[in-house]
C-alpha cells in the first residue's frame, strides 16, 4: 500500500473498473483513502474488482448517458460531492484498414471510447463546477498521438480523447477544475490480452514493449500511479495536458527496425 494518503476523505470515479486499468486505479485511489464509486458494464467481473474497504459499483455503460446520468447522481446522493473522475472506460477495435473498417466499428468505438468519455465529463463537471473544485483523467493512448499503435477507429477515438482533454479544461478552469489525460504504452490489460497471447505463443515475448525506449510493456499499476498523481492536489497547477505513460515509446521516431 503507498505511503502517502492523498485522497482522505475525498470520494471518486472510475469507470472501466472491472479490469486492467480501471481496476488498478480503483485500488490506488482508494489505498490513498479514497471512497470509490466503480463503473463498468460487467457486472460479475465488478463484483470481484472492489477494493478493501467502503465502496460502491454500479453497473454503467458510458455510451448511454441516461445510464451515465443515473451513475453520477447515484455518486452524489451517496457521497456528496466528486472529488476526482478516472474516465477510463474504453473498447479496441480490429486493425483493419481504413478502406475495410465499417461503420459499425467507428459507431461502436467512438460511442464508447470518446462520446461517453465527453458524457462522463459533461455530467460530473456539472458537479465539480458547482462545488468549483475537482479533477479528471482521461485514460487516452499512444495510439491517440502517433500511428501503429492501434486501429483507425480506435486511434482516431483516443486522438479526440486528447482534443477532448484539452478542450474541457479551457471550459471548466475557470471554475476550479482540472483535466488531464494519460496515454499509456503497451499495458498488459484483458483488452490487450489477443498482443501478448500471439506473442507468447510465437515465441516471441521478448518483443513485447522493445519497440519504447525502456525494452519493455508496462503494468496497469503504472498508468493508476500517474491517474492518482494527475487527480491529487500534487497536480494542482496542471491541466489540459495529455502524458504520455509509455517507457518512452513516443520520445524517438521509433520506425521498424531502428530498435535492436
Amino acid at each position: 500500500m503507498p505511503a502517502i494518503t492523498r485522497f482522505d476523505g475525498k470520494y471518486a470515479i472510475v469507470t472501466g473498473a472491472a479490469s486492467g486499468i480501471g481496476r488498478a486505479t480503483a485500488a490506488r485511489l482508494a489505498e490513498e483513502g479514497a471512497r470509490v464509486l466503480l463503473l463498468d458494464r460487467n457486472a460479475e467481473a465488478l463484483a470481484e474488482a472492489v477494493p478493501t474497504g467502503d465502496h460502491l459499483t454500479r453497473t454503467c455503460d458510458v455510451s448511454d448517458e441516461a445510464q451515465v446520468a443515473e451513475a453520477v447522481a447515484f455518486a452524489q446522493a451517496h457521497f456528496g460531492r466528486i472529488d476526482a473522475l478516472a474516465n477510463n472506460a474504453g473498447i479496441i477495435c480490429d486493425r483493419s484498414q481504413i478502406t475495410e473498417t465499417d461503420k459499425a466499428t467507428w459507431e461502436r468505438t467512438l460511442g464508447v471510447n470518446l462520446i461517453g468519455a465527453a458524457m462522463m465529463l459533461k455530467h460530473v463537471g456539472k458537479v465539480m463546477q458547482a462545488q468549483g473544485t475537482g479533477a479528471v483523467v482521461n485514460t487516452a493512448s499512444v495510439a491517440g498521438i502517433r500511428s501503429g499503435a492501434g486501429g483507425n477507429a480506435y486511434s482516431a477515438s483516443k486522438a479526440g480523447v486528447i482534443s477532448l482533454t484539452m478542450t474541457a479544461a479551457c471550459d471548466l478552469g475557470q471554475y476550479g477544475v482540472r483535466v488531464n489525460a494519460v496515454c499509456p504504452g503497451l499495458i498488459e490489460t484483458g483488452m490487450t490480452a489477443p498482443v501478448f497471447d500471439y506473442a507468447r505463443e510465437h515465441g516471441k515475448e521478448d518483443r513485447l514493449g522493445a519497440r519504447a525506449e525502456l525494452r519493455r510493456y508496462g503494468h496497469p499499476e503504472e498508468i493508476a500511479a500517474a491517474i492518482a498523481f494527475l487527480a491529487s492536489d500534487d497536480a494542482s497547477f496542471i491541466t489540459g495536458q495529455a502524458l504520455p505513460v509509455d517507457g518512452g515509446n513516443t520520445a524517438s521516431l521509433n520506425l521498424p527496425g531502428m530498435k535492436v
